[in-house]
């Protein structure tokens, strides 16, 4: 079996579990596959053994703690070394998914935002100028700023799994990091100044552009 059909067994699986012991599991499970730079398959193989003694001690009455101990990160971070890295040829086909992916986004958004206010608010043109210069540059910022911004999701998430954290403040803290992130963004492209050549292009261009990066993107993804 591949990944996405253990993936859907895993979901139909853990509905077997008890409240306590669904908990439990699931934190770990988060916890396993947020580590990024393992192998898929062997990952959701593992969470498929893991999951399938659970329910066979379940059956016996005892509880997940009972069976891998009352400190599931350590025990989840003795699984992680043990799974193989992800190979070199995915690396690089993830991470240009990803670029695809912010790309189709950003250009996608930026042709929408652009119909609303021309057509809605009367406000701009139906043409945006484009500067070729700070349009890269924009790109080259905003990029690894992306990626920082993954990367510290994913740490908080992964800390997030085994703690006990209120759902208000859980919800004030990725507020303010929303609101942070989208700062940071606006702030790229309010202070990088207009420079290069320049091109004036209608926001269904944008648009055309967004679908077709997504659909590239899809394609990427199927070949991961």
């Amino acid at each position: 079996m591949n990944s996405k059909e253990l993936i859907e067994i895993n979901n139909k699986k853990r509905k077997k579990l008890t409240a306590e012991n669904l908990a439990y599991y699931e934190n770990m499970l988060v916890y396993i596959r947020l580590s990024h730079d393992k192998a898929e398959q062997e990952t959701e193989e593992i969470l498929s053994e893991l999951l399938d003694h659970l329910l066979d001690a379940q059956a016996e009455g005892k509880t997940a703690a009972e069976i891998f101990g009352d400190k599931p990160r350590q025990y989840a971070d003795e699984i992680i070394g043990e799974l193989p890295g992800i190979v070199t040829k995915k690396r690089i086909l993830m991470f240009i998914m990803g670029i695809l992916y912010f790309m189709a986004v950003f250009s996608f958004l930026h042709g929408l935002l652009n119909a609303i206010f021309y057509y809605a608010f009367g406000l701009g043109s139906v043409y945006r100028e484009i500067y070729m210069g700070s349009a890269a540059l924009k790109f080259f910022i905003s990029l690894p700023l992306l990626l920082g911004l993954y990367y510290l999701v994913i740490q908080y998430l992964r800390w997030s799994c085994f703690q006990q954290i209120n759902k208000i403040a859980e919800f004030l803290i990725f507020w303010v990091f929303g609101i942070l992130s989208v700062g940071l963004f606006l702030a790229v492209l309010y202070f990088v100044p207009d420079f290069g050549l320049k091109f004036e292009l209608p926001f269904y261009f944008f648009l055309l552009m967004g679908c077709i990066l997504f659909l590239t993107a899809q394609k990427v993804k199927n070949m991961v």
